[in-house]
């Protein structure tokens, strides 16, 4: 399996040529990407988007890489309904990373002076945001006291030629390794590597020990090692088929004010942790590809959190519970807030055991709704025909108040201490003594397939 950028994009064009579309007419890096990304998310349709004429830039612009369930599937080689529990088995079969000498990223090189980040088509995405935001930026350090790799996603917003904001506001590894490193005196050296693949995307999203490195769960995804390649200026390795590589340092002692920014709750998020990264060089290609991520509540900012969320909570669920089928995080809930979840039940009050340890995985979920193994999770349609059919809610809705939540900025509902109240909605039939379900002939079904090209399906 390929493990850049490219080579992914052209299996997209084989599987199906009008995935993939060249916009060769002239567009402006500040709002009209973003705005037509979003026009287009209306419409249902996530086209993988490169543009290969934007105003005032020699370099192209792609985007929408990872929009649809069906595309990181590809990416893993999987049914898109079996990707969640193919995520979550796969990111356990750790396969340690190979360094290679050769990268392409090592095509073009520009140090110290040569450094101009203006050179870039950093996007300008939303009027609230406070400037142009590299969003599809993978941040790649190391812990300061165990050399553990960690890789994530963090907004970067452009303040200089050769200078980064960067908010580490998620609390997770990057900020905890700055932290160490800060606390020692130093500045902890870090690259940005734009253009990936798919697969190491969604390695990043891994939940690993602190201890570990992520390269490795990203070899879990290609099932094979991870080639990785040493940068120019600090001692760290990057995935070596990227298509841009920015090296740099987020600097200890120092802050500075950053955002807003348009947010996948689709709120503007002032929070920051107003660290700077300076920049030490810039790599890419030959001919590169800028990739970006729309942000605000689009697919591509939400689908890749919602299938880690999914594997993470059918884990813990397959753990503890027999006949789990399904678990769906859907976008309409940011990929983050909701989980719908399917169960052949076997006993009574299994509906209610897998709600709460849907709820013990994160403490961002705010409601789980647990169905019958006859209704399709990844169809909302259905999931609300079973909570219409199934639930009486003085029955089967259980609320837990005063629990942690996300931050105010994100989900304003949540109290000035970030607290939420969380449901629990069984929407399950009870085992016995329940109206049977109207279903169709599959012989039937079979023979009447001839018919449906007639209908253009």
């Amino acid at each position: 399996m390929e493990q850049d950028l490219r080579g992914f994009i052209e299996r997209v064009k084989q599987q199906n040529p009008l995935e993939v579309v060249h916009v060769r007419e002239e567009i402006d890096s500040k709002y009209e990407i973003s705005t037509l990304i979003m026009e287009l998310e209306k419409a249902r349709c996530y086209p993988l988007t490169i543009f290969d004429n934007v105003k005032g830039h020699d370099i192209s612009v792609v985007t929408n890489v990872l929009a649809p369930r069906e595309r990181l599937a590809l990416g893993m080689g999987v049914h898109p309904h079996n990707l969640a529990s193919e995520f979550s088995k796969r990111i356990n079969q750790r396969i340690e990373p190979v360094e290679i000498q050769e990268a392409p990223f090592r095509d073009n090189v520009f140090l110290g002076s040569e450094v101009d980040l203006y050179k870039l088509p950093i996007l300008t995405h939303f009027p609230i945001d406070a400037g142009p935001y590299i969003t599809a930026g993978l941040v790649i350090a190391k812990d300061p006291l165990t050399g553990a790799d960690t890789a994530g996603y963090h907004r970067m917003q452009l303040k200089g030629r050769d200078k980064l904001g960067i908010s580490l506001h998620s609390r997770q590894r990057l900020w905890e390794y700055f932290r160490r490193s800060e606390e020692l005196g130093k500045s902890l050296e870090a690259a940005i590597v734009l253009g990936i693949h798919p697969n190491i995307s969604m390695g990043s999203m891994a939940l690993v020990p602190y201890d570990l490195g992520k390269f490795a769960a990203m070899g879990g995804l290609f099932g094979a090692p991870l080639e990785i390649a040493r940068c120019n200026t600090i001692d760290l390795c990057v995935p070596a088929y990227a298509e841009v590589v920015i090296e740099g340092e987020i600097v200890a002692g120092e802050r500075e004010a950053e955002g807003p920014f348009a947010e996948f709750t689709n709120y503007a998020c002032y929070r920051s942790t107003e660290n700077i990264f300076k920049v030490k060089g810039i790599q890419y290609r030959t001919k590169p590809l800028f990739q970006d991520i729309t942000p605000g509540m689009s697919s591509e900012h939400i689908t890749i959190v919602a299938v880690q969320r999914e594997g993470d909570v059918l884990n813990a669920l397959n753990r503890t519970l027999p006949n789990i089928r399904s678990v769906h995080a859907p976008v309409s809930a940011c990929g983050l807030f909701h989980c719908y979840i399917s169960m052949k039940k076997i006993a009574e009050g299994q509906a209610q055991q897998a709600i709460f340890t849907a709820f013990s995985v994160d403490h961002n979920l705010k409601m789980v709704v647990v169905v019958d193994e006859d209704v399709d999770v990844f169809d909302e349609r259905q999931v609300l025909w079973a909570m219409a059919t199934r639930l009486q809610a003085d029955k089967g809705v259980t609320i837990v108040p005063q629990h942690m939540g996300m931050g105010c900025t994100l989900d304003p509902s949540t109290d000035e201490l970030s607290r939420t109240a969380k449901m629990g909605i069984d929407a399950t039939k009870p085992l016995e003594g329940f109206a049977p379900t109207v279903e169709m002939s599959s012989e039937v079904q079979q023979s009447i397939q001839r018919f449906m090209g007639s209908f253009g399906l």
